[in-house]
């Protein structure tokens, strides 16, 4: 088959590379467009177009694709069918029915679950038993069509969100190819969704790490280990940043062996030299692996060691740096100083008039 492929980040690379392998013409990659990244503004490939580039394929990177002038090279083409891996746009229906066996999704969720922008992660924070890849026949709905093949994955006890990634990431590339495969035969057999189960996996933010230790300490152990590596679950101590990599959950007999001070979420119930316990609306989190703002990540026996901890420090208890009363400051002055020549203008204005309309 002459194949276009769409996809962005690293999750699209195996995929791309399985079909580079195999016996299909990969007639061309579209990606994002380039970005400026770190203090330089340095601009950089998507990893997609990274690997396409080194493979020598033509690659292509429309601001939208439901531009026209994009879907006229696309028609110039003339894929069999295009393969689509997190490429980050929606598809207009003029693309979606232009191959011959339509646009095919690598999808990393059992759907209907978990449509949207980021299933992996959304299924370690979930607590799901169970993750996995369907590749899907594309539709205009968002991750709506019909099921052409899944594949399972059990999640471990300790699984994170870039644990997960790695292990869906490696599907991508053999199921496809065995749809492919069936497409050619004649041998799909698609699957229509129960929308009536359907979830949605909300795009994730630096924000969505902020610690509420309003909730239990089971469900901010799945966050700390979802949004591992990124964006990262973080609390405040002292006014400072603390990033929180790995924690247990400490609840029932377990909690008898301490002397736990009883305090609301969000404080230390117990610290010695090598743990740090810290209350939640139910069950205590026993901080494992922590990363204070401008250090590197460190064991917490490490963390204690040089930054002083005491039982009853409230985590959340946020003091604002001097640059952000700066800032403020500086905000107010000027809506002073705006309002004030904005009232002297309007004076000014009024004589002027006055003086020409006698």
């Amino acid at each position: 088959m002459n194949i276009v492929f769409m996809g962005t980040p690293d999750f699209a690379v195996g995929t791309l590379n399985a079909l580079i392998e195999s016996e299909h013409n990969v007639i061309g990659v579209v990606t994002q467009p380039d970005k400026p990244k770190g203090r330089g503004g340095k601009m950089m490939f998507t990893p997609v177009k990274e690997a396409a580039v080194k493979a020598g394929l033509q690659v292509y990177q429309p601001e939208k694709v439901r531009d026209r002038k994009f879907i006229e090279i696309l028609e110039k083409l003339s894929p069999d069918v295009i393969v689509v891996v997190a490429f980050g746009q929606i598809l207009p229906k003029e693309i979606l029915e232009l191959p011959k066996y339509g646009c095919m999704n690598v999808h990393a969720s059992l759907l209907p679950k978990l449509r949207g922008a980021a299933p992996i992660q959304w299924s370690v924070i979930d607590g799901d038993e169970e993750s996995g890849v369907t590749i899907m026949q594309m539709d205009e709905g968002l991750d709506t069509g019909d099921m052409l093949l899944v594949k399972k994955y059990k999640l471990d006890k300790k699984e994170t969100g870039g644990s997960l990634f790695d292990k869906l990431a490696s599907f991508g590339g053999p199921m496809i190819l065995e749809v492919l495969e069936q497409a050619q035969e004649g041998k799909l057999n698609p699957v229509k969704q129960d929308d009536s189960k359907h979830t949605y996996a909300k795009m994730l933010s630096k924000a969505t790490g902020d610690i509420d230790f309003t909730k239990t300490a089971v469900e901010i152990e799945r966050l700390i280990r979802g949004l591992n590596p990124w964006p990262s679950a973080f609390t405040h101590i002292h006014g400072k940043m603390l990033k929180i990599w790995e924690a247990d959950v400490l609840s029932g007999e377990e909690v008898q062996k301490y002397d736990m001070t009883d305090l609301e979420p969000g404080h230390i119930a117990y610290v010695d030299k090598n743990k740090m316990l810290i209350s939640t609306e139910e069950g205590y989190l026993d901080v494992k692996e922590v990363q204070l703002e401008g250090k590197k990540r460190m064991e917490i026996s490490a963390f204690l060691r040089g930054y002083k901890v005491e039982k009853g420090d409230d985590v959340k208890n946020v003091i604002m740096p001097v640059k952000f009363w700066y800032s403020l400051i500086g905000i107010l002055c000027g809506i002073f100083i705006a309002m004030v020549t904005n009232y002297y203008t309007g004076k000014v204005a009024y004589t002027v008039i006055s003086f020409f309309l006698g």
